[in-house]
């Protein structure tokens, strides 16, 4: 049994750690919104795996009251990311690992600025979650998580898949941090950016469109061509295949329904949204590249300009 704690449990840090806690893990979640709600009525999933809930969760409202642990899962949005070794470092001892369940690129390499590279990990969920009533979790489909080690440590990774052994999550062997990465942005970037640009639709008006659709394909193209440049440029082997990549996004989100990414969520409800990592630093690392990426500039820029957290009065 690992001692785990979750910062940062929104939907998906809750998600997870809820389900490392199932495994038997010690799961302590740092809260803030829905506090009062779990302490009160316990941490529900509704998942379409079969719902189930943590009666008496382990429960913070500061990372100190948590205390040092094995693992810490990092579920903060991208715009927290500032705070974020802040509210880790309490929980840290030398052996402690971090595992960036987060969105975007550079992710990683902020988080080890301040905490060391050896112990962190990226996590690329692909699924569909969003929170319901507080203390309540919706996993709508999907769930698995791909997981990578900064330094691409094939022991590291050993590590931190043996705390999923028992879990019920698909959890799939990313040997490139940098291609996971880039791979997950080929839906992050066209689906969470269309989908506030489009004047606030779902994924399934993205595919059923044909004009949406023909741009979601062609912004994965441009994310293909800077991924595989930056692998390039980092001496990496690594190359993403792009039609591979682009039908199985596609083949994905066809059967997704109308779902509602998190940054049509946070646009919705006027939070700040994730531009800078999930847009911006992908269509600089491809400017400083030579890769053209005229439609993700267009797409960082309209979106920076809709971004509630930016937007006067």
């Amino acid at each position: 049994m690992a001692t785990v704690a979750v910062i940062g449990a929104g939907a998906v840090g809750s998600y997870y750690g809820a389900r490392l806690a199932q495994a038997g893990h010690d799961v302590r979640f740092l809260l803030r919104r829905d506090y009062d709600a779990v302490a009160e009525r316990g941490l529900r999933i509704e998942s379409h795996h079969g719902d189930f809930a943590l009666q008496h969760p382990t429960i913070a409202r500061d990372p100190v009251a948590i205390g040092p642990v094995d693992w810490v899962l990092c579920g903060l949005k991208s715009t927290a990311l500032a705070e974020a070794a802040a509210l880790i470092r309490p929980c840290l001892t030398p052996g402690t690992r971090v595992l960036a369940i987060m969105n975007g690129l550079g992710i990683e390499e902020r988080l080890a600025a301040s905490l060391g590279a050896e112990r962190v990990f990226g996590g690329l969920a692909f699924t569909c979650i969003n929170r319901g009533e507080p203390g309540v979790v919706h996993h709508i489909e999907y769930g698995q998580i791909g997981i990578a080690h900064l330094r691409d440590d094939p022991d590291e990774l050993d590590r931190a898949l043996a705390l999923w052994q028992d879990a019920t999550v698909e959890v799939t062997r990313q040997p490139s941090l940098l291609r996971a990465r880039w791979e997950k942005l080929c839906w992050n970037v066209p689906f969470n950016g269309l989908t506030v640009a489009a004047g606030g639709v779902d994924t399934e008006v993205i595919v059923s469109n044909p004009a949406l659709r023909a741009e979601a394909r062609a912004l994965m193209e441009e994310v293909v061509a800077a991924g595989n440049a930056d692998l390039a440029a980092a001496g990496s082997p690594e190359r993403i295949d792009g039609e591979a990549v682009i039908t199985r996004m596609f083949t994905l989100t066809d059967v997704m329904g109308p779902y509602r990414p998190s940054t049509l969520i946070d646009y919705l409800e006027g939070r700040a949204i994730e531009v800078d990592a999930i847009f911006a630093e992908p269509a600089r690392r491809a400017h400083y590249l030579g890769v053209p990426t005229p439609r993700m500039e267009l797409l960082t820029a309209l979106l920076a300009r809709l971004d509630p957290g930016t937007r006067e009065g």
